[in-house]
């Protein structure tokens, strides 16, 4: 990494921003602060994943705002890493004056309290180390002026709709629209920074002893510790499963059990492109994903949490006679109007930023499958369903009986105009088959013959016009010839057998390269060929991380009569894991050298992670 003492320097566009896989997260369940290996927090929205930002240098190097603590120390490098089994942060810098280190959480359990904190705690490991802390925010996404008050105790930010105090032990000083401080720590001395969130108008709070910091880190530590001992996974890749779970618990918000499908907004899925969406909300995509996963570990407080979350969901919009939306609000808000932020450059020039997002009131019949099964899962590896929640499934089945035949956007939010999706119709024919098994699982009231005819006309469809003769497999759309990673779904929602010829060959051309007309790149998978698919977007993008899970659960359940298929989706996972950063966290997709690109950390592709490892486990002990 370039020497800490040449922040002040100026910087190109390149150097400007830390790549977005040198981050890690803390977080409290309400919000996350992503941190980088330079020791500075580069985002953070306050008070919750939605809200406007207050650190957003990711996204504008120059007036995103940042909070940074590292050496002064020419020639320094760090390392990051996790504490074992916790979300407590520690980002380590080795130089020529000693080891220094900063170690980063958010209070957490009963420790939280009512208002966000985040505890920074500086100390020499070895030899006397200076440091420079500098506190920049830049308030509503860099929008909003606010002021600064110096004390004693250390500075406050007000602005018109949050106010942020920020105690220290070290004497700070003004600096432009932010403080900073300078500071040198001898071996085993520490000091700690606070910022709060508070009250309008009131003093910045205490910061804490070097007693009461090494107390609440021992704290936070137990919490995440006891929270993660509940998990029931003790196969292989333990530890990237573990991670996985520590990321996801870290994506849920609290109060309503929803889950951020990440918490950022506008990292780029191509640098300099237009791919740039905000992902700070809950898809209803995510939600068999998301209970699967956290059920197949132990999780069942969490997965509870979740389900009671979309049951609020289901039960207003089947009230009201309308069909779901594919994603809401943390809070369960319908309305998530998009707009851009022009004033930001965007991630190393990747504009325009955006926040909300615009795909919000597409038709994705998907979604009826994903929330079906995810129902299906719960009632199974759960608790039973209540009749209430009944009443709103059967009336979404219903209407997947009468809407099937409608083209949509897609599972991809595609923007170059709906079509006949062989991903839509597939999941179509999962809500009313899973509606079908809850009904005869639990005896529950339903149009039973409509449905049979319904499920049975969509499998019909879908092998009519979904299977490609000449390319021989399944295909993006209807009566098309670009393959979509999708398909890869088909064994893992039972539509198919995963040995059965269709799957087969549908499989083998997808592992072809690009060049070959396949989707496959050594071992990574793209979600289709921008080439050969009407997206609407200019650009390219790299792979997309839960497809390449995807692809290993296809080959996992092909494997078990095929021993090379089997070994195929071994290497290719654990190849994967490989692509994870320095802490096993995962963006959205994996550029063309490595990199990590789109929203980090992506919940998705963590849940896809557990999903693989679990079922790949098992299957090669031999475990049905």
């Amino acid at each position: 990494m370039e020497s800490p003492a040449t922040l002040d320097a100026p910087l190109t566009q390149d150097d400007a921003y830390q790549p977005i896989e040198d981050y890690g997260i803390i977080g409290d369940m309400h919000t996350v602060a992503l941190v980088g290996k330079d020791g500075s927090i580069d985002w953070c929205c306050l008070p919750r994943f939605d809200a406007p930002s207050v650190f957003a240098r990711i996204l504008d190097a120059e007036q995103g705002g940042h909070f940074q603590i590292a050496p002064t120390t020419d020639g320094a490098t760090s390392k990051q890493f996790y504490w074992p089994e916790t979300n407590v942060l520690v980002t380590r810098f080795l130089s020529e004056d000693g080891v220094g280190e900063v170690v980063d959480f958010m209070p957490v359990g009963d420790a939280a309290g009512e208002r966000r904190q985040i505890i920074r705690t500086v100390r020499s490991v070895r030899g006397t180390v200076p440091f420079r802390m500098a506190c920049v925010p830049a308030f509503d996404y860099a929008r909003t002026d606010h002021e600064v008050a110096l004390s004693e105790a250390g500075a406050c930010f007000h602005a018109d709709a949050l106010s942020l105090g920020l105690a220290a032990e070290v004497p700070l000083e003004r600096e432009g629209a932010g403080v900073a401080a300078h500071f040198t720590l001898a071996e085993n001395e520490s000091t700690t920074f606070i910022l709060r969130e508070q009250p309008a108008g009131a003093a910045c709070g205490p910061s804490l002893s070097e007693e009461e910091a090494e107390a609440a880190f021992r704290e936070a530590v137990h919490y995440w510790r006891d929270w993660l001992s509940q998990c029931t996974y003790a196969g292989r890749w333990r530890e990237a499963v573990h991670r996985s779970a520590l990321a996801l618990k870290l994506l849920t918000y609290e109060p309503t059990g929803a889950i951020v499908a990440a918490p950022t907004c506008s990292l780029p899925e191509g640098i300099g492109g237009e791919r740039n969406w905000d992902y700070r909300y809950t898809w209803i995509r995510d939600a068999a994903f998301t209970l699967y996963g956290l059920l197949r570990i132990g999780f069942t407080e969490e997965a509870r949490a979740f389900m009671d979350f979309l049951s609020g969901l289901c039960k207003d919009e089947g009230e009201h006679g309308r069909p779901l939306q594919i994603m809401y609000g943390i809070d369960g808000r319908r309305a998530l109007t998009e707009e851009t932020l022009d004033h930001l450059d965007g991630y190393r020039g990747s504009r325009p930023v955006r926040i909300g997002n615009g795909a919000y009131d597409q038709l994705q019949l998907d979604i009826y499958g994903e929330l079906l099964d995810s129902v299906y899962i719960y009632n199974k590896h759960g608790a039973p369903i209540s009749y209430e929640l009944w009443q709103s499934i059967r009336a979404f089945v219903d209407w997947v009986c009468d809407h099937w035949t409608l083209e949509d956007e897609g599972v991809w939010e595609m923007r170059g105009g709906r079509q006949h999706f062989v991903y839509s119709k597939l999941m179509c024919w999962v809500a009313v088959d899973r509606g079908l098994r809850l009904a005869e699982k639990r005896s529950f009231p339903a149009d039973r013959d409509r449905w049979i005819a319904a499920r049975d006309a969509i499998y019909e469809h879908i092998m009519e016009h979904g299977w490609n003769e000449e390319r021989q497999a399944f295909t993006q759309q209807y009566d098309g010839d670009a393959l979509d990673a999708s398909t890869l779904m088909m064994p893992l929602v039972f539509f198919v057998s995963p040995i059965d010829p269709r799957m087969l060959r549908t499989l083998d051309a997808t592992l072809q390269s690009p060049e070959q007309g396949g989707l496959v790149s050594n071992g990574l998978v793209f979600r289709y060929n921008v080439d050969e698919s009407r997206d609407g977007l200019a650009g390219e993008e790299g792979t997309f991380n839960i497809c390449t899970f995807w692809l290993v659960e296809a080959l996992t359940r092909a494997g078990r009569t095929d021993p090379e298929r089997l070994e195929e989706a071994r290497l290719i996972f654990e190849q994967m894991l490989g692509y994870a950063n320095h802490l096993g966290l995962y963006a959205e997709e994996t550029g063309h050298h490595g990199e990590a690109l789109g929203n980090f950390p992506q919940a998705f592709t963590h849940l896809a992670l557990i999903s693989a490892a679990y079922n790949l486990d098992r299957t090669l002990d031999g475990v049905e």
